[in-house]
């Protein structure tokens, strides 16, 4: 009998398929036939997980509130993950300006000409403008439009309220409990297609991304993937390893579905489900990885992070200022605390590099230089916030459990 293919090797074998298939039809000029015939299936696939992401983040959050039993307990995960992710975000962003200026001082960052450049920063109202709308005023409205700083917010009140009540709230505890067990086995389900969706969306990028602005900017697309790969490695398998006691080469084994998952869906959200599997087989506490994973989602930016401080400096470059110190402190600090202030905004990466663009006097529109590549990076950033994710899960988990003497 023949072993079955599990599913991070389903999901490397149609990575790969993806990219040769993908460069096929680019060489063919049949970029046409990967947007109109493959892509509909990976967007079929990705609405297939939108559609279960609200009900599993709800439902997995109360669980897991509820298997605490105890609101200060979930205080105290609560501070770990906000400080884990903050700092991690503070050196991501310190690696990303490093990496970035090495470049620059070798002069590999290319100077395009920006007369022609074009963006139009989205409006951000600021941090407590954020915060005021993450708390819902009307619970559906939060859920037909997959608010998902409003879901949790939901979770969280509808979780401490059946901790509250007791015994009177037993039904309800049984209620959700059964619930959850159903999503549990829909989400199998629609995980177990996800080669289908890493097939067609990698076939699709690989042969609609125009070569020859992807040329021009491949060193500055390189800088940043580097900066990538480096943050993985030094600070998630370190932390991973540090805290949680789990070695490099197993965090990364067990990661590796949802890792590759979100470079092609570059949704952290769309990734739960598959970031819930492979953070419950590295060992993280159900409960606690139902409470981190969903708050990493839409908090947890550090891919972001480093790529809005490469595409700094090199739109600092190409506007021909050299960046003070100073001014790079002011990245860090602005980047970190945007990290948050615009979690659950379409666009944050975006939005966070034209805030960042402005406190250091660099043309906004200048963002349209590298806004027809986004997707390359986007992909490379999803995948690094989402491996954040599952090693804040693992650490806080370890944490807790040291905590309870266990």
């Amino acid at each position: 009998m023949k072993k079955k293919l599990n599913l991070p090797m389903q999901i490397l074998i149609a990575l790969i398929l993806g990219i040769v298939v993908g460069l096929v039809c680019y060489f063919a000029g049949l970029a046409d036939f990967t947007t109109n015939f493959l892509k509909p299936f990976g967007d079929i696939f990705v609405n297939l997980l939108k559609f279960i992401v609200v009900p599993v983040v709800l439902l997995s959050m109360i669980d897991g509130i509820l298997s605490m039993g105890d609101m200060k307990k979930v205080g105290s995960v609560g501070v770990k993950t906000v400080a884990y992710f903050m700092i991690t975000t503070a050196v991501a962003c310190v690696i990303g300006l490093a990496l970035a200026n090495i470049f620059n001082a070798a002069h590999l960052f290319p100077v395009l000409d920006a007369s022609n450049a074009q963006y139009e920063a989205k409006e951000f109202g600021g941090f407590m403008a954020t915060l005021v709308s993450i708390f819902p005023t009307n619970m559906w409205k939060s859920f037909t439009e997959a608010n998902m700083l409003q879901v949790i917010v939901i979770a969280l009140f509808f979780g401490g309220a059946i901790i509250a009540a007791g015994d009177r709230a037993k039904l309800t505890r049984d209620i959700v409990s059964s619930f959850y067990a159903v999503i549990e086995k829909l989400m199998t389900f629609i995980i177990s297609l996800s080669p289908i969706g890493v097939f067609t969306y990698m076939a699709w990028v690989v042969a609609t991304q125009g070569s020859e602005i992807l040329v021009s900017l491949l060193l500055v697309i390189i800088c940043a993937y580097l900066g990538y790969l480096v943050h993985a490695i030094v600070v998630y398998s370190f932390s991973a390893r540090m805290f949680a006691g789990i070695s490099p080469v197993k965090f990364f084994k067990g990661a590796f579905a949802a890792m590759i998952f979100a470079f092609t869906s570059t949704s952290s959200a769309a990734t739960l489900p598959v970031s819930k599997e492979c953070a419950a087989e590295l060992g993280a506490e159900d409960d606690i990885a139902a409470f981190v994973l969903p708050l990493g989602s839409t908090i947890n930016m550090d891919g972001t992070a480093i790529y809005q401080c490469v595409a700094t400096v090199f739109l600092a470059s190409c506007a021909g200022i050299q960046l003070t110190l100073g001014q790079m402190i002011v990245v860090v600090i602005t980047a970190t605390l945007a990290s948050i202030g615009t979690a659950g905004t379409p666009g944050a990466g975006m939005i966070m590099l034209a805030m960042v663009l402005e406190a250091l006097g660099i043309p906004v529109a200048y963002i349209g230089l590298i806004v027809a590549v986004d997707r390359i990076f986007d992909m490379g950033r999803t995948c690094l916030n989402v491996t954040g994710d599952i090693a804040c899960s693992l650490c806080v988990s370890k944490w807790q459990r040291s905590e309870a003497g266990k």
